[in-house]
């Protein structure tokens, strides 16, 4: 094998194969802050470790997230615009916005999904739910992507949006298409990029102009009427915001639902725990997203000198936390390469640590229970067919297909 030190972590051709667990492995253990050269830039540090990442997270004054320092890809996105397609109409996204500013952005948005609020959705999530699951054939082979996958948090984040449920597949394109920037079945074309985001503009400025016109409980009323210093937030950063809402809510919970039917299906132990008892998935989803690890990394850029895990940072370095590794990290998790539902501690960073964490973490876990919950009245074991087609990318752990078939109780 390939000695990890030599493998280039920002190659997207690297995870089509699938995550390179070996490699974080071996730097966790000889190199865990590992300089990273790239053929089309400066290099980054690649954070490997589940303590540095977390040291790195609580410290936004020093470990930066900020538009005007690159942002919080690989890629700078001062230079190529948030979604790397140059398109400079979209404006900041809070993610790409440091402290205090974040946090009175994040004071606007925690509402939406407060422990009160998803109360009273999950009913709705359920029957959500229960309506696709009855739709999916048991005992035949299916793809369960379109069919469970990534309906499920797209139609909440319809009803989050408060936009007609049939749209869920214009979002699901969209979204493909905001992250795909280096698979070709997502970007086939500049052209067709282009075209992508002409119709995602038209779909947003109307949703703008109508959230503030008609102002009502939904995200999209907070994103559209928010204050920031005391200033409206323009259009722009309503944009860039929407991007960030539509991508946290779909690709973690679709790409965490699809990667947990196959940890089921190679370890039916686990399926069956759930089966004798649902309630292990109260807890259990933590590890669902622990193991499936939806999100690969998030950059950040250093302010100034500094040291980190042994290695000496300078003032404008990249900084790449590698959260798939941190969610191996084996002095953390025991037997960290096990999908084991009966962790009792599942400190994991799928959803990113400190002031990034995901504001919509609950709703995702959710999302995850909810979805078991249903499938453990009904199918006693998954049968992988066929292997997946993954996402071309190092920031998304996604899969365009899952080829399955669910045997019926």
């Amino acid at each position: 094998m390939e000695s990890a030190l030599a493998v280039d972590l920002k190659d997207p051709g690297l995870y089509e194969r699938g995550v390179p667990w070996d490699v974080f492995a071996e730097l966790r253990r000889v190199d865990p802050v590992h300089w990273n050269p790239e053929v089309d830039g400066a290099g980054f540090w690649a954070v490997t470790r589940h303590a540095d990442i977390i040291e790195v997270s609580r410290n936004p004054g020093l470990f930066s997230s900020a538009h005007k320092n690159g942002g919080h890809r690989i890629f700078n996105e001062n230079e190529v615009g948030l979604t790397n397609a140059g398109a400079s109409a979209i404006g900041i996204p809070f993610i790409s916005i440091d402290p205090p500013v974040h946090t009175q952005y994040r004071k606007h948005i925690m509402p939406a999904v407060s422990p009160g609020r998803l109360g009273g959705i999950e009913m709705r999530i359920r029957e959500r739910a229960e309506r696709l699951i009855d739709s999916i054939p048991l005992g035949e082979a299916v793809d369960l992507v379109p069919l469970l996958s990534a309906p499920l948090p797209l139609l909440t984040l319809c009803e989050l949006l408060d936009i007609p449920s049939e749209m869920w597949t214009r979002l699901y394109h969209w979204t493909n298409a905001f992250v795909g920037e280096d698979d070709p079945d997502f970007r086939q074309s500049p052209e067709a990029m282009a075209a992508t985001l002409t119709e995602f503009f038209t779909f947003a400025e109307e949703l703008f102009n109508q959230r503030r016109a008609q102002p009502g409980e939904d995200i999209a009323t907070l994103l559209a009427n928010m204050e920031v210093g005391g200033e409206p937030v323009p259009y722009r950063d309503f944009l860039g915001n929407l991007i960030l809402v539509l991508v946290g809510a779909n690709e973690t919970t679709r790409n965490s639902l699809s990667h947990t039917v196959r940890a089921f299906s190679d370890n039916p132990d686990q399926w069956q725990l759930v089966r004798q008892n649902a309630e292990i998935l109260k807890k259990g989803a933590a590890e669902m997203v622990r193991y499936a690890s939806p999100v690969l990394h998030m950059r950040r850029t250093a302010t100034e000198d500094t040291e980190l895990g042994g290695a000496r940072i300078a003032k404008g370095d990249k900084v790449v936390l590698w959260y798939a590794s941190g969610n191996r990290d084996e002095s953390v998790f025991d037997r960290a390469d096990r999908f084991d539902l009966t962790r009792e501690r599942i400190p994991h960073v799928g959803f990113g640590s400190g002031q990034h964490v995901c504001v919509g973490s609950r709703l995702a876990e959710m999302q995850l229970r909810v979805a078991f919950e249903i499938l453990a009245d009904r199918v006693t074991s998954f049968e992988i067919t066929a292997p997946s087609r993954r996402f071309r990318s190092n920031f998304i752990n996604g899969v365009k297909d899952l080829n399955v078939v669910l045997r019926p109780a």
